[in-house]
């Protein structure tokens, strides 16, 4: 079995024409538009020095890589694994940052969520707390970060990938369970000025999937990050 997900219901059952960037790619994906579920692989240049990785849809994976793509061909031929597996296996994924010198912490599932209109079901306070450990790890990873306080929790907002929105939430340990990182994810949807918001769950970390697919978040795939090694400082916490 693939380590791609199945695309979200109700999205566009139009296949892709795959474009010649991540973002494009990426813009697509947002409105439920996917790349063929042919067994492929596209590689696209890195969208930014920072940005490195792999994504895997449903039956087509992208690597985004300055690296040769003959290269990243011939080294997924010879990942001894299911053909749709071999962008995700860890001995893939060991070449690619062995190559490249560049590390990662985990494989996310990738979830995107449509803009809302309206105000944020949440009160929400702008400041700005660099000390914050979500803040810190927001930081290195994304441009433009904005954070927001709440009553029990936090909510951190960046350019990421390719310049897409990505959402971070906080929530205090004494609220949890009572739909307060619900309400933080669904309010993210709301302070984008129209765009998508994207979220990376650790795929182990059940309770953060329940509550971006209860605020209407839908998983389109899977992505591994690859940082440069110089700016990691071993295993992240996990981002959403």
């Amino acid at each position: 079995m693939s380590a791609s997900l199945d695309p979200p219901s109700g999205g566009d059952s139009r296949s892709a024409t795959v474009a010649d960037s991540l973002g494009d790619i990426l813009d697509a994906a947002a409105r439920g538009v996917f790349p063929p579920a042919d067994g492929g692989t596209t590689i696209v240049p890195q969208p930014s020095p920072r940005d490195a990785g792999v994504l895997a849809f449903t039956a087509h994976s992208v690597v985004f890589t300055d690296e040769d793509p003959d290269w990243v061909r011939g080294t997924l031929a010879r990942t001894d694994c299911d053909a749709l597996a071999a962008t995700m296996n860890a001995r893939f994924l060991t070449a690619l940052m062995d190559r490249t010198g560049r590390v990662s912490d985990t494989v996310d599932v990738l979830l995107t969520g449509a803009a809302l209109p309206g105000e944020p079901p949440v009160a929400l306070t702008e400041i700005d707390d660099p000390g914050h450990p979500r803040v810190a790890s927001a930081r290195r990873r994304r441009d433009g970060v904005r954070v927001w306080a709440a009553d029990g929790g936090v909510l951190v907002l960046g350019r990421g990938v390719a310049g897409r929105w990505e959402v971070a939430v906080e929530v205090d340990e004494g609220v949890r369970h009572r739909g307060v990182g619900r309400r933080l994810v669904t309010a993210a949807r709301q302070l984008t000025g129209g765009a998508a918001v994207w979220a990376q769950v650790s795929a182990g970390n059940a309770r953060s999937l329940r509550a971006f697919q209860a605020a209407g978040y839908r998983p389109v795939g899977s992505e591994v990050l690859l940082s440069a090694r110089a700016g990691s400082a071993g295993c992240s916490r996990t981002r959403s």
